[in-house]
C-alpha cells in the first residue's frame, strides 16, 4: 500500500512543482487552433463521404443494380 501511497505523492508533487501550465491566453488560442482544425478534418471527411456517396450511386446506376 505504501508503493500506490508514495506514487501519488509523487504524481501530486510533481503537478504543483514541475509541470508547466498554459496562461489563460495561450489555452484560449491553442483552444482556438484545435477547433479550426477540427472544423478543416471535418469539412475534408465530409467532402470525401459526399463524393464517394455520389460515384457509387452513380457506379449503382449504370450497372443497374
Amino acid at each position: 500500500m505504501s508503493k500506490i501511497g508514495n506514487y501519488v505523492q509523487e504524481a501530486y508533487d510533481e503537478l504543483l512543482h514541475k509541470v508547466t501550465w498554459p496562461s489563460w491566453e495561450e489555452l484560449q488560442q491553442t483552444t482556438i487552433i484545435v477547433l479550426i482544425a477540427l472544423g478543416m478534418v471535418t469539412t475534408v471527411v465530409f467532402g470525401m463521404d459526399f463524393v464517394s456517396k455520389n460515384v457509387l450511386e452513380l457506379i449503382y446506376k449504370i450497372l443497374g443494380k
